[in-house]
Formats: C-alpha cells, structure tokens, sequence
C-alpha cells in the first residue's frame, strides 16, 4: 500500500512509492532539517536562560528617580489626575500618563512585573509577525529557528546595550522607549491580519486603529514618534498601487492613518501648557551650522558606541540561523512529492523589469532610513537636553528594534539563499559516470564525492551559524550577572532603609533620613546640592508623607 502526503501548497496527494533511488537523499535533507532545529533549540534555550533572569529580576525592582514622582502622584491623584498633570504642568505626555498610572495603581506590583510583560509581548509579536512574513513570501516556517531568532533580539535589545537596567527593569522608561516599539508591532501584525481575512470591514477597523494608535504614540514617546512615522511614510510611498507591489491602497491607506495620527499627537504634545513650560526651562538652540555640526558629531558617537557592542552581530547570525532552517525545511517538503507533483506546484511569476527597482528600494532603504531617523532623534535630545543629551541611551530603544530587526532580516535573507545552493542536489563529477557497458565498483556511487563534500558544507554552515550565535549570547552572560547583583543588592538594602523610614514617619517625624542607593545611572535624592532643585528627594518625601528628608 501506497503511502500519500500532501505538499506545503496544498496540491492533491500523489503516491511517493517508486521513488527508491532518492531514499537516502529524502532521508539526508530530512536529517538537515532535524539537526538546524536542533542547532536552533541550543541557542533559544541559552538567551530565553538569560530573558528568565531579566524577567525574573523585575521582583526585585525598587523605586528611584522618576518612580518616586509616579508613586506619589499615582496614589493622591488617581489614573486621570495624573494625565491631567502631565498634560498641565509636565511635559505634554498624556498618554505617557496614563499607562504611568495605570501601571503605578498598585503601588510597586505594576513595575515588578513590567519586565516580565515586555519580555513575553515582545517575544510573542516577533515570533507571529515572522510566521507571516515567511507566509508571504511562500516559504516554510522553522517554528524552533524563528523561536531562537526571536529570543536572540530580544536579549541583544534588553542586554547588549550601555543602559541595561533602564531598557528593561526601569519603568519610566519602558514606558516611553520600550513599550512603544512592542505597541508599534502589534500595530502592524493586526494590520497584516485584517488583510489576510480579505474582509473590507477589517481592513477599515484596522485603519482606524492605525490613526487612534498613532495619535497615542505621538502623545507617548517623541523618538519613537519620529522613528515610527518616517518608517511607516516610506513604507506607505513604496508600497503605493502603481510600483506595482501591492494590488490595491490599503497598506498605503493604513501607514497614512498612521502618520496623520502621529502628527496629531505630537501637535497635541508640542501645543500642551506642560510642554509649553517644559521649553520654558530648557530653551531649545537656534538652528546654525555649528549647531548642526554637533548634532551629527553626537549621532556619530551614538553609533560608535552601538557599534562598538559586537554582540548585536548575533542579529545577523540568528537571521542566518533561521535563513537555513527554512531552506532546509523547505528541501524536505519537496521531496517528499514526485517530479509531476512539484510540476503541478504554483510558483509565483518573477518580479519584472518595472518592479525590480522598488524591490532593491526596498531592499537597500532600511538602514539609511534607520540613520535618518536616529539622526532626528539626537537633534530632538540635543535641544530638550543639552549637549549631553546624546548621552541618553534608553532613548536608543526607538531605532535600536528596527535596526536589529533589519540586521536578522538581512541574515534570514542570505541564510536562504546559502541554504539553497547547499541543498541543490549535486551533480556526478564529470568522469566519474561509469564508461558504457560497465557497472560501478561496489559501494560507490556517481558524483559520491561531490555529495560528500556537499554533506561537509551544510553541516559547516548550520554550525557556524550557530556556533557565532551562541558566542554573541555568551557575551551577554557577564552583562546579566551585572545586573543581577546590582539590582538584588540594591533591593535588599532599599528594603531596609524603608522600613525604617516608614518606621520614622509612623512615629510622627517631620523629617527622616535617607541614603542614596543609586543604581542604573538615574538620579537619587541628594543628586544636587540645592535642596530646592532636588526634585528626587522632594518626590520621595511626598511618598513617605514627611515634610523633608535629609542625607543620612
């Protein structure tokens, strides 16, 4: 009895008996796919090790600088208060309010397990929206490589950079640079969503919600607001009917929304008292050539040292990584049909002359893009912060996702493309057919030595693919081991201190003693001399329900 399979496409069961003489090559490319799972399953298991313990840290989470404003304010103000505030006297940020005290209602639960949330949010969007984009361009989906390729970013996000603890475990800002990256993805999987269900209505519902998303983003995080509106413009202008991509407006239609909504945020942002005040105590520089001489001089710094992180190679190597695994899962299902079943198989027509132009665009415009945009971002940090507002790394976040993003996508690409030539079945030798009327010498096969070495070169490219993708992971262990004792140290002693000053303000001190327990680079009380400019200390004096607190 014949056994049946169907192909990745769909087509009709055909029978696979009678194809004995490619046994042994099914079984090989089957094998590949097998050992490039096996291969990614190490490297997911080693950086979700690591996400576990950035997770898992987030218990051990103590207030300082910014939380102690939040708390306070969250607690005598209420979610709605303390928007009110932000817009009126802060800096224009409703929404960047609102999610503050929606988070802060709890007290210190809601920054706890904030860490814990972005790890599985993040994770979780990436591993869908890279199902749908290897379903777009009809290639296979290696579940375990897209799981290690998505866990590999995740770690390079939260621990190859300079400001660890703030681009994780630090709520304010996971709120204003990390959050919208992950509300910017589920954005577009729900766009992309609305059109694989061919459903006029969610398509419009889906646009919909682009113009209300944009405009929270514009009124949530400045650099993400650039970063986010001038990808989803480009995108939006590529992708327009008559290049000859899409067949109709609605990927263009959904990135104007989005942008409309953005600029309206952000207009409602710049406009605010709060904002108004903000400019006030930090007047932005007029715009002079040596002005924009030193923002570009700051934007070369900041590459520099992003740069100089050699674990964000680990984005290329996973992408690598997850290239092969879907070349090789692809070569299985092949073969599992017939000749005449592959013949039946749909193959989409080749791009032609009038698209291969917006194809290389495409191709080639990302990280340009990326640079234009973190350019954008420094001059903004360097009008509302000074010459040091380079310096501001968690800020980084905004264009730091796409541009990992971009690197594993250009890994994905060329792990393909190598996948594929290493498993196009090799032809015999020339002079190593036998000559006519002769058989060949026991246990030898045509062209054996050229599908030996072939066997060679695919286990060496899934090794070293792996193998350099575990090494950028590695390089994030001492980063972890960091933070780890930093932020259980500080907690234990943070712990402390305030059950004694709560002790003190329960006993009717007008005045309790606290000691800085600084951690991350972020300010504590006491970070200034004048106790007026001291707004750290007068928030945490707010918290504990004293008049003052004094240096201990």
């Amino acid at each position: 009895m014949s056994r049946t399979t169907i192909s990745e496409r769909g087509e009709a069961p055909v029978p696979e008996d009678g194809a004995g003489d490619g046994a042994a090559g099914r079984a090989g490319k089957g094998g590949l796919a097998r050992a490039s799972g096996a291969v990614a399953l190490v490297v997911a298991a080693g950086s979700a090790a690591l996400l576990s313990v950035g997770a898992f840290l987030g218990l051990y989470v103590r207030p300082t600088s910014d939380d102690w404003c939040a708390l306070w304010k969250t607690r005598d103000m209420g979610v709605l208060g303390i928007a009110s505030d932000f817009y009126l006297t802060q800096n224009g940020r409703v929404t960047n309010a609102f999610l503050t005290g929606l988070i802060y209602s709890d007290g210190t639960r809601g920054p706890k397990l904030l860490p814990a949330f972005l790890v599985v949010a993040l994770g979780a969007v990436l591993f869908l929206l890279a199902r749908e984009a290897l379903r777009a361009l009809r290639l296979p989906f290696p579940a375990v490589a897209a799981a290690a390729a998505v866990l590999v970013l995740e770690a390079l996000l939260f621990f190859a950079g300079t400001r660890s603890y703030q681009v994780l475990l630090w709520a304010p800002a996971t709120i204003s640079h990390t959050l919208p990256s992950l509300i910017g993805l589920w954005a577009v999987l729900g766009a992309v969503w609305a059109a694989r269900s061919g459903r006029r209505w969610a398509r419009a519902a889906s646009t919909g919600a682009a113009l209300l998303t944009g405009t929270a983003i514009g009124m949530l995080s400045e650099p993400f607001a650039l970063v986010g509106g001038a990808i989803a413009a480009s995108v939006g202008l590529l992708c327009l009917p008559r290049f000859g991509w899409t067949e109709n407006r609605y990927v263009s239609t959904w990135c104007a929304a989005a942008c409309l909504g953005i600029a309206a945020g952000l207009v409602l942002l710049s406009t605010s008292p709060g904002a108004r005040w903000r400019r006030a105590q930090h007047p932005p520089e007029p715009l002079s050539a040596a002005e924009v001489g030193e923002t570009f001089h700051d934007w070369w710094r900041v590459w520099q040292t992003a740069g100089g992180q050699w674990a964000y190679l680990g984005a290329v190597t996973a992408g690598v990584l997850l290239g092969l695994g879907a070349a090789f899962l692809r070569t299985r299902t092949r073969t599992r049909t017939r000749p005449r079943a592959l013949a039946a198989v749909r193959v989409p027509p080749a791009a032609g002359p009038s698209r291969r132009p917006v194809l290389l665009v495409a191709a080639l415009s990302p990280l340009p893009l990326i640079a234009l945009a973190s350019l954008a971002v420094v001059y903004g940090l360097r009008s509302g912060y000074g010459v040091t507002g380079w310096t501001y790394a968690r800020t980084w976040t905004s264009f730091l996702v796409p541009f990992l993003l971009t690197l594993c996508a250009y890994g994905a690409g060329l792990g393909l493309l190598l996948g594929r030539r290493l498993t196009t079945d090799p032809d015999p030798e020339p002079g190593t057919a036998p000559e006519p009327g002769t058989a060949p010498e026991p246990g030898t096969t045509p062209g054996s030595g050229t599908a030996s070495r072939t066997t060679v070169a695919r286990v060496t490219a899934l090794v070293a693919a792996g193998a350099s993708t575990l090494v950028c992971v590695a390089a994030l262990v001492s980063p972890v081991q960091d933070l780890t004792t930093t932020t259980v140290a500080r907690s234990l002693a943070w712990d402390r201190q305030d059950a004694r000053v709560r002790s003190e303000a329960a006993d009717g001190a007008r005045e309790a003693t606290y000691r800085p327990l600084p951690i991350g680079h972020l300010a504590e009380p006491f970070f200034t001399t004048a106790y007026s400019r001291d707004w750290v200390a007068q928030c945490a004096s707010r918290y504990y329900g004293v008049s003052r607190i004094t240096r201990r």
